[in-house]
């Protein structure tokens, strides 16, 4: 299972899907970076669905999304890789 997790301009909480495939993940990814390329005087709209949640469905627009990042959670151990870069010092 994939994760795919949005941070809003002005919101303190992530929005986040779920894709069992890798390739649907990477590919609402890259619509999701084109469209924050566009000019600001656009107004796309991105709705996305969940495959974990078969009825959650968000809609964004595409000029309120300040960062997007995709990442697979992992069955083992029950947790989840974790998101955004971190540094492993032992």
């Amino acid at each position: 299972m994939y994760s795919l997790e949005l941070s809003l301009r002005y919101s303190p909480f992530p929005l986040s899907i779920q894709k069992k495939e890798f390739e649907d993940v990477k590919k609402i990814y890259d619509e999701i970076k084109n469209s924050m390329n566009e000019t600001l005087d656009s107004s796309t709209l991105i709705e996305l669905s969940c495959d974990k949640v078969q009825d959650k469905l968000i809609s964004v627009r595409a000029q309120e999304i300040i960062s997007v990042q995709m990442y697979e959670k992992s069955s083992v151990a029950g947790g989840a890789k974790k998101p955004g870069f971190s540094l492993n010092i032992d």
